[in-house]
């Protein structure tokens, strides 16, 4: 906003000065010639008059962050026998199949997948349900994707026990990315503070149970449960070490059902209520759910898969390919309240017959090179997720 400053020289001022300039003189002059003033010196009216000066004041807007989360990443046999196929045979390389969905992640401040499996423990072979463990590689692809943190708590977090859980993060700390819901020390397991964009951020990862493998007697803080009580706690903690927003993971619902459940819904209720939590996400149900308001807290329940080869053909529905990355922007305003946008949904889809490709939906369908036979396959998997959260699809 320009905003103009004008001052005024006094007329009654100005006529006196050219009075007293042409009419006095000094007592050393001579009284029988005027004396002659330099033309540089003369003062002229419109010299006299000041013109407006323009300034413009800059308002720095108030920081914010802008996020993105993405659903389960859940390796599969098929998975990692492409991952080999893409490799020549010498390892693991993932990358291929995030590729569609890099540009997307790279536009945002910081972005957040859900890694449902551990990693292999060193000299064992990669293994599917029901116990999981992920090739190493993996979390590389994932960094190298334009992930910036993963949310670990998952139903299959113990899969692969206490040394599932370190090799897991033993990868993660070599990829140069964080993650929350499991731990090698009972510290690692509690809030963090994480700096973006000078803004202290805190994300919280838990899930709903481990399969009935149970947490180590010796080392109950290995991964995270849900309860209400503790995660408020942890909250707290967080906004204790200076935490201006908090963010929560939460692995929960029923498999295969794009319905939210009484148990989703009553602990989102009970979380959010606390005043203390600024977004909630979920996961694990592998199909799309809704997003909604809960107390005021935008709560994304279920983000669907992003990259899974669930067989569609047999016990589970095609909309287990369908997943979607929501993004979000989330500001601070002066008094440290938080605002959070509406959420925007960028619908995905996994191409398993075409490298266990991610596809961004809305972009591939805009893409002359995708084949006609896939953009069909696309146009249907968009409208099954849209019917689920139609409003919040935005154009890619």
């Amino acid at each position: 906003m320009n905003r103009f400053r004008v001052v005024v020289v006094p007329m009654i001022a100005l006529v006196s000065l050219l009075i007293a300039s042409c009419g006095s003189s000094s007592s050393n002059q001579s009284t029988t010639s005027e004396p002659t003033v330099p033309p540089e010196t003369t003062t002229s009216i419109e010299q006299a008059t000041t013109t407006a000066v323009a300034t413009t004041t800059t308002i720095a807007p108030p920081p914010s962050v802008s996020m993105a989360f993405s659903g389960d990443v859940l390796i599969h046999s098929q998975l990692w026998t492409q991952a080999q196929k893409n490799n020549r045979g010498n390892g693991y390389d993932f990358s291929p199949m995030f590729a569609r969905i890099k540009p997307l992640l790279d536009s945002v401040d910081f972005a957040v997948c859900h890694l449902e499996v551990p990693i292999a423990p060193p000299g064992e072979a990669p293994s599917t349900f029901p116990y999981y463990g992920a090739p190493r590689e993996l979390i590389g692809a994932i960094a190298g994707a334009g992930y910036d943190r993963c949310s670990t708590a998952s139903n299959h977090a113990l899969d692969k026990g206490r040394l599932g859980i370190d090799t897991t993060l033993k990868e993660f700390d070599a990829a140069g990315i964080t993650q929350s819901g499991m731990a090698r020390t009972p510290e690692e397991i509690e809030p963090k503070i994480i700096k973006i964009n000078g803004i202290n951020v805190s994300h919280l990862s838990y899930a709903w149970g481990f399969n009935d493998i149970p947490l180590p007697r010796d080392e109950p803080w290995r991964a995270a449960q849900i309860d209400p009580a503790r995660i408020i706690a942890d909250a707290k903690k967080a906004r204790s070490l200076g935490a201006q927003m908090v963010i929560v993971s939460m692995h929960w619902g029923q498999e295969t059902v794009a319905n939210v459940t009484g148990y989703q819904l009553k602990n989102a209720k009970a979380i959010t209520a606390s005043g203390l939590i600024d977004l909630v996400v979920g996961h694990h149900a592998h199909v799309v759910q809704k997003i909604e308001k809960i107390n005021g807290i935008w709560t994304v329940f279920g983000l669907g898969n992003v990259l899974s080869n669930m067989p569609t053909r047999a016990a589970f529905p095609p909309n287990t390919q369908d997943g979607m990355i929501v993004t979000v922007k989330l500001t601070l305003a002066a008094d440290g309240k938080v605002a959070v946008d509406k959420p925007r949904v960028h619908p995905t889809w996994v191409d398993k017959n075409n490298g266990k490709v991610i596809r961004l939906v809305k972009t591939d369908l805009l893409n002359a090179t995708v084949s006609a036979a896939v953009k069909t396959q696309l146009r249907i998997s968009l409208a099954r997720t849209a019917k689920v959260v139609g409003k919040f699809i935005v154009a890619d």
